[in-house]
């Protein structure tokens, strides 16, 4: 088991890496140069088994090690950039106007080439380590997209890790959990379909927008009164858009938002109630609605063998008290989740410092925690394809 001492002399072309990254943000898919520039950097470490152009820009590297035969495991990185205008105000920011870097993918794949650099030089351990490099997580579909194209059979893959950094947590430590550790996520809309006239007259309406603004309140209940406290379900409205004139009562409202839960009974809850819910205030008022339910990311759930492994490499690195084994979950999403379904392992967070959150403007990747993020790959791997 590798201490972090033995990866500080990574972290100066790591930063390098990451800052090139951060400066050329490209969105969901559409990552053809970050693609080109992972891809030359794995070949440039005498990886030649790189497969390209799955989910159109996501990759997959294999990295034979030389302790034996061996299963084959693999570790994640997500590439995508956000459509956020960049206030960092630092050298590297980026140069794209209207997006930047704003949930760390930078420094994500930043620390997956610096592992594979490290790995591909020593090799080892037994068996195989399959590098993905995927696109569009924050479209939610990239990890999916990669799993319906076959790579978890056509490279054989037994199980798969990932890691995500966390602002507010100190650079140097961990936190994981067994179990659920990312909700799942949905969305709805609702169209509140009323009468419309002169806001002079709302007697001779059937007015969409008082209609609304009850079943908003009434979406609250379903959480307050209707749930277990001791359960974890968000239902946030986000959207609202009614009207164009200050006299005129409309036809209709449009109301949208997310449902977050940590337990598939509550995702099945949200959806029959909030349909209900919004069915039973219109009819009261003699209006309609039209109920629209999307099933987007799934709960992650952490395995328990995949967990105890993660929780073993980082302590190995960081030492016992450096690593939080009971971390409380998020109601935050995650497109790794999928991955999850597909085959067991663990997701785990590395921590950013007192940096912006993520998805704020003024966010940027910590470089002091790449050494660790990429000593945590290494010793997953020595410690799951021990000889």
């Amino acid at each position: 088991m590798h201490r972090i001492e033995e990866f500080w002399d990574l972290q100066s072309e790591a930063t390098e890496w990451r800052r090139y990254l951060h400066r050329h943000p490209e969105l969901d898919y559409r990552l053809y140069e970050t693609a080109k520039f992972v891809t030359e950097k794995l070949a440039s470490f005498g990886i030649d088994n790189i497969a390209t152009g799955i989910a159109e820009t996501g990759i997959v590297a294999l990295i034979h090690g030389e302790r034996g035969e061996g299963p084959t495991i693999a570790l994640r990185a997500d590439m995508d950039a956000l459509p956020i205008s960049e206030a960092s105000n630092k050298p590297w920011a980026s140069e794209t106007p209207g997006i930047m870097h704003g949930c760390g993918h930078d420094g994500h794949t930043a620390m997956l080439l610096g592992a594979a650099k490290y790995l591909a030089a020593k090799r080892n351990f037994k068996g195989v380590v399959a590098l993905i490099f995927q696109p569009a997580e924050e479209d939610g579909r990239g990890a999916q997209r990669m799993i319906q194209e076959g790579i978890m059979n056509r490279f054989g893959i037994t199980q798969v890790f990932s890691m995500h950094n966390w602002p507010g947590m100190a650079v140097g430590k961990f936190a994981i959990c067994d179990g659920a550790i990312s909700s799942a996520l949905d969305e709805f809309d609702i169209l509140v379909r009323g009468k419309g006239g002169h806001a002079a007259k709302p007697h001779l309406t059937t007015d969409p927008i008082v209609i609304a603004a009850q079943i908003i309140t009434g979406l609250q209940t379903l959480v307050s009164r209707k749930t277990d406290s001791q359960e974890s379900l968000v239902i946030s409205v986000t959207k609202l858009n009614a009207g164009t004139a200050y006299n005129v009562i409309p036809n209709f409202v449009e109301i949208s938002g997310t449902v977050r839960t940590l337990k598939s009974t509550l995702r099945d809850f949200a959806e029959k109630h909030i349909r209900s819910c919004a069915e039973g205030i219109a009819s009261g008022f003699d209006a309609e609605i039209e109920f629209t339910h999307r099933r987007l990311e799934p709960l992650m759930f952490n395995h328990t063998e995949g967990t105890n492994f993660a929780i073993s490499a980082a302590r190995g690195l960081v030492g016992h008290d450096a690593v939080d084994s009971n971390a409380k979950p998020s109601m935050g999403s995650e497109d790794f989740a999928y991955m999850l379904e597909a085959r067991p392992g663990a997701y785990i967070r590395l921590g950013n410092g007192s940096t912006a959150y993520v998805h704020d403007p003024a966010y940027d990747f910590n470089d002091e925690a790449l050494p660790y993020g990429i000593g945590y790959w290494v010793n997953l791997v020595e410690t799951v394809l021990s000889p």
